[in-house]
């Protein structure tokens, strides 16, 4: 994971509100803190208000109450100049690339300095020094369509950080990258944040992006978020059902299980939470639960250095009367 975030506040949304001309509230009562240098990921079905949450940070939307507050000061009612230079501040990277097919490399890289009025040894410097970090120095006179999907999202990164931004916005950024590419570009994410400083927001539906990169984590349902916290609190104790459902720890049987039940043998599921930090010891708490257990199924992942546990099923034949209980271990 990343190294430890300052618990300093980067970034603060206080009471946000917006809704949209057809009466559709995008989001509702928003409060969130974002400290300097962390990575956060915001996940929600589709439809929850992701894309408009995310596109507040860099105004791109305009909230309709409450307060959006970046280094202790309030940005909601900016004046344009005010604007540009928040957007300078704050670079976004997308799905699809959005690269310019006529420009190479170096040069969709160079556009946003060019436009800035940069002078052009200090546009070289800065588009060299970014290819280098992105691993693209070899291609920088490639044009995109001689690309990868991996080294497009490379190119993307690269055109996001020359204008030496302090946040980082991520749309979508892996989604439509294979796996092997998408693993590769979140390392990249990593190695930024860590090198650069860099506060980093994200929205994904894929869970595996949120295991593997955020520190915190924002639940959004219906434009309201539902629960926050670290991502393995988050993951090991879901509060709510929808996130239950997004991070796959509704129950469902597990192989064996009917047959257990049907022949009448007790089933327990057990559900490691990493609030303990320990490794689960599987054998001690079977011996717990009563002789003869068995384990019907068991899945386990280490998440921020701890261990959560994904339903482990024991069946065994005891005095207890209950058809099913639940546990929970740390």
């Amino acid at each position: 994971m990343t190294n430890a975030p300052s618990a300093v506040p980067h970034i603060e949304l206080t009471h946000i509100g917006k809704a949209y001309p057809n009466g559709v509230r995008a989001l509702q009562d928003i409060n969130l803190t974002i400290h300097q240098g962390e990575i956060f990921g915001i996940i929600g079905r589709s439809g929850a208000g992701k894309s408009t949450l995310l596109r507040l940070f860099n105004r791109l939307e305009s909230a309709d109450s409450g307060e959006i507050i970046i280094h202790g000061e309030p940005t909601r009612r900016y004046a344009p100049t005010q604007l540009r230079d928040l957007r300078r501040r704050v670079a976004m990277i997308f799905q699809h690339f959005n690269l310019m097919s006529t420009k190479t490399v170096a040069q969709n890289v160079e556009l946003p300095l060019k436009m800035a009025g940069v002078p052009r040894d200090e546009r070289r410097r800065r588009v060299d020094e970014m290819l280098e970090l992105v691993g693209l120095s070899a291609l920088r006179d490639s044009w995109p369509s001689r690309l990868s999907g991996g080294q497009k999202q490379r190119t993307g990164i690269a055109r996001a950080l020359v204008t030496q931004p302090e946040i980082l916005l991520c749309d979508e950024a892996t989604s439509a990258l294979d796996p092997e590419n998408t693993y590769a570009v979140l390392a990249l994410l990593r190695e930024i944040n860590q090198r650069l400083g860099l506060t980093i927001i994200l929205i994904t539906h894929e869970m595996d992006v949120i295991r593997t990169l955020c520190d915190r984590v924002a639940v959004l349902e219906q434009g309201k978020i539902i629960e926050q916290g670290e991502v393995w609190q988050i993951f090991g104790n879901p509060q709510h059902e929808v996130t239950r459902s997004m991070t796959g720890t509704l129950h469902h049987a597990r192989p064996g299980e009917p047959e257990a039940l049907a022949a009448g043998r007790q089933v327990v599921t057990l559900h490691f939470d990493g609030s303990s930090g320990r490794e689960p010891n599987l054998q001690q708490i079977a011996g717990l639960l009563g002789a003869q257990a068995s384990l019907l199924s068991s899945s386990c992942e280490h998440i921020q250095g701890r261990t959560i546990g994904q339903d482990f099923g024991y069946a065994w034949r005891s005095r207890w009367t209950s058809p099913r209980c639940a546990s929970t271990a740390g």
